[in-house]
């Protein structure tokens, strides 16, 4: 089996679970941290061409990280690719489970099970808070509608304030994210490296939880650990 992700967390799932499998990643797969694979570009602008070469036998994407338009290149050149869409940490087990058979695993890998007990196991949150969940700036574009990561912060009691906006992630102009008047505001490190330097000093007054964005928006081995880091830094952030 030969196959190329075009997903980070993708990348790392089946790297961890299938070594020698992957064929090709991208640019911005770093896990593990000893990958070494042919590189074929970026999430949204991958190298066609350079995939077609390495003759895979699937592709493996997702419907929010990549680009239709590649996806359709790719089946065009007819290779087989397969799409996630992961919007929740339910869908999020069910898709790896998906990906991992796809790529030839025979069986659950142990990290998905643990991670799978870690997350049905987690207790009701003991209090509720609000937060801004900014994932750019320049401009401000903040967790909007139907997010993976808007619903691991549910399970984990912090209900982010555009939840219920029409857009999945829209861009809203600072003085409006103020205005929202949070209980906190949430400050990953990916897609956008927000730092104690580069992003709260434009929340003056309000509490901000620097987290770990892959802990937030992965999908893959990281699951597991995610609910006790996240918590951590959470708890660490108090009005």
């Amino acid at each position: 089996m030969r196959v190329v992700s075009l997903v980070p967390s993708l990348t790392e799932a089946v790297a961890v679970t299938l070594p020698g499998v992957l064929a090709g990643a991208t640019d911005w797969c770093d896990r593990p941290a000893d990958l070494d694979v042919a590189r074929i570009g970026g999430t949204k602008n991958p190298d066609v061409d350079r995939i077609v070469s390495l003759a895979p036998d699937l592709v493996i994407a997702n419907e929010e990280e990549n680009r239709a338009p590649d996806l359709a290149a790719l089946r065009a050149a007819g290779l087989a690719v397969l799409v996630t869409e992961v919007r929740t940490v339910p869908q999020a087990l069910t898709e790896l489970d998906r990906v991992l058979t796809a790529c030839g695993a025979s069986g659950r890998p142990a990290w998905l099970a643990e991670a799978e007990a870690v997350w049905a196991a987690l207790p009701e949150p003991a209090e509720r808070r609000t937060a801004v969940v900014p994932v750019w700036r320049r401009p401000w574009t903040v967790l909007g509608r139907d997010t993976f990561a808007g619903d691991v912060l549910a399970r984990l009691g912090v209900d982010h304030a555009y939840a219920a906006h029409s857009e999945r992630y829209p861009r809203v102009p600072l003085h409006e994210l103020r205005a929202a008047d949070p209980d906190l505001v949430v400050l990953p490190d990916e897609p956008y490296r927000f730092t104690a330097d580069d992003g709260p000093e434009a929340f003056p007054g309000l509490p901000c939880a620097l987290v770990s964005g892959r802990h937030l928006t992965w999908y893959g081995p990281s699951l597991a650990r995610a609910p006790r880091v996240l918590a951590a830094a959470l708890r660490a952030a108090r009005r």
